[in-house]
């Protein structure tokens, strides 16, 4: 996919999110929406995935390590063609396989049941180790939130993944600066994050996450990294695409009402309408 493609999918992923969000009358639509350009890359652009056959043995691994933003993940597979977009409705509702957070029992292209906060980071490095010692060539991504690095356990499994050398991983980070309490630095400062992955022996790459140039080169960087993990910093904006959402920690885990969900549906038609005209 060229940008253009990859904006505009990432665009039907966001709406999918606010969609999904505001038919459950629960979730967390801000994580969602800042990470959507990262989702939309990995599944469109980056990784060995099959909708058609997702248990493929040499298939890509994701864990979504912050996995209360499960709607950016689910409205990503769904438009990637794992399962019906028309499902996303559904979210958190009795009886759906699309709950709250991911389960990998029920939901296809899931590769981890996630939510407990520190711990998706745990599993991707279980993975990756374990892709090493088979010897296979298969690649391990794990999303975190930037307040989520404030769980110890991130840190050990950072350690493991730095003395094992486990090239074959890409840490990402969602760096929006702002936690469900308010401002991550306010709150429990993780900064600098740079320094410390480097200090548990990874490659850091810094970019804008809604940079697609920067997405594609970060990725490439890190494909080229031999002998460390690499650690993407995201810098993004928590909201993004939604006017009211940007930059506010009150849309961490809250969903839009009816009138709020047509403003937010306006303002993702609107940049689908420019996106449309770069197009022409």
């Amino acid at each position: 996919m060229n940008n253009l493609e990859l904006k505009k999918t990432a665009n039907e992923v966001r709406k999918g999110i606010v969609t999904a969000v505001h038919s459950a009358k629960a979730g967390h639509p801000g994580g969602s929406l800042s990470a959507a350009d990262i989702y939309t890359y990995l599944y469109f652009e980056e990784m060995n995935v099959d909708p058609a056959n997702p248990k493929m043995e040499d298939r890509d691994r994701f864990v979504l390590s912050k996995g209360h933003t499960a709607p950016g993940l689910y409205s990503t597979l769904a438009n990637r063609g794992f399962f019906p977009v028309e499902d996303l409705v559904t979210l958190r509702k009795l009886g759906s396989y699309l709950q709250g957070h991911p389960c990998m029992q029920h939901i296809p292209g899931v590769d981890m049941s996630s939510g407990s906060l520190g711990q998706g980071i745990s599993a991707a490095v279980g993975m990756a180790l374990s892709g090493k010692l088979d010897k296979k060539e298969f690649r391990v991504y794990t999303l975190l939130g930037d307040g989520e690095i404030q769980e110890g356990q991130v840190w050990e499994a950072s350690m493991l993944a730095g003395h094992r050398k486990l090239d074959n991983l890409v840490v990402i980070v969602d760096n929006n600066g702002l936690q469900i309490d308010g401002p991550v630095d306010k709150v429990c400062s993780p900064y600098p994050i740079d320094k410390k992955f480097e200090a548990f022996n990874f490659h850091v790459i810094n970019i804008d996450a809604h940079d697609f140039d920067a997405i594609r080169a970060a990725f490439k960087e890190a494909r080229e990294t031999k002998g460390m993990p690499t650690a993407i910093i995201a810098h993004s904006l928590k909201g993004k695409g939604v006017s009211f959402m940007e930059g506010q920690a009150g849309w961490h885990g809250k969903a839009p009402n009816d009138e709020q969900y047509a403003v937010a549906m306006a303002d993702l038609e609107k940049i689908g309408e420019e996106l449309l005209k770069e197009e022409a």
